[in-house]
């Protein structure tokens, strides 16, 4: 570790104190991960402390933790993950929460803290269902209104069986019975010789 990033973490370490689960070093940024019950707090905290001074969010994201990698998932599935910078003392961090129950994912909303978050709150909660407690107007920002799931999510389904599409007539977007025909993808290559017959 080098020493401005061992400074920031020993700065992290004793203005968090008890709010730190883990604070680990990879790739040349720290990854703080901390509670959800902890989450705005010690948001709060990395801005104001002025041993941190973190004015700017870079990002704030979600991510399906269920099947991580090669490994099994563990755990809570889903998280927020910030992207923090400090003008004043030109470091990074990231932070990340996970959401204590997968049937309903909560956090805490920041946006009182960092008003750029706003649509980046949104986006989480359209693409991965998470919903930002205290958030001024949760609602989806890039899927239609009447879209159901979150596309997101490891476990949403990759074909369906509805189409959406815009009707000029009546000038809105419907839903229909998909149109696709099923075609073949086993390349040719590989097909066996008697292919077509055996279907």
């Amino acid at each position: 570790m080098t020493p401005k990033l061992q400074r920031l973490h020993d700065a992290a370490k004793n203005a968090l104190g008890p709010w730190v689960v883990s604070l680990d070093e990879r790739l040349g940024e720290l990854t703080l991960v901390v509670k959800a019950a902890d989450y705005r707090e010690c948001a709060r905290t990395l801005r104001e402390h002025p041993d941190l001074r973190f004015e700017q969010l870079v990002d704030l994201c979600g991510v399906d933790y269920s099947t991580y990698g090669d490994r099994p998932a563990a755990g809570a599935s889903y998280a927020a993950v910030l992207h923090l910078l400090s003008f004043t003392h030109n470091w990074r961090i990231r932070l990340r929460c996970f959401c204590p129950d997968d049937a309903f994912p909560v956090l805490a909303s920041v946006v009182e803290i960092w008003p750029g978050v706003n649509w980046f709150e949104r986006e989480a909660f359209d693409l991965f269902g998470i919903v930002f407690d205290g958030h001024p107007d949760l609602r989806r920002i890039l899927t239609d209104y009447g879209f159901i799931g979150h596309p997101f999510r490891k476990d949403f389904p990759v074909s369906g069986h509805v189409e959406m599409r815009y009707d000029p007539e009546q000038k809105r977007v419907i839903y229909q019975p998909v149109t696709i025909e099923p075609r073949e993808v086993t390349p040719r290559v590989v097909r066996e010789a008697h292919y077509a017959e055996s279907k």
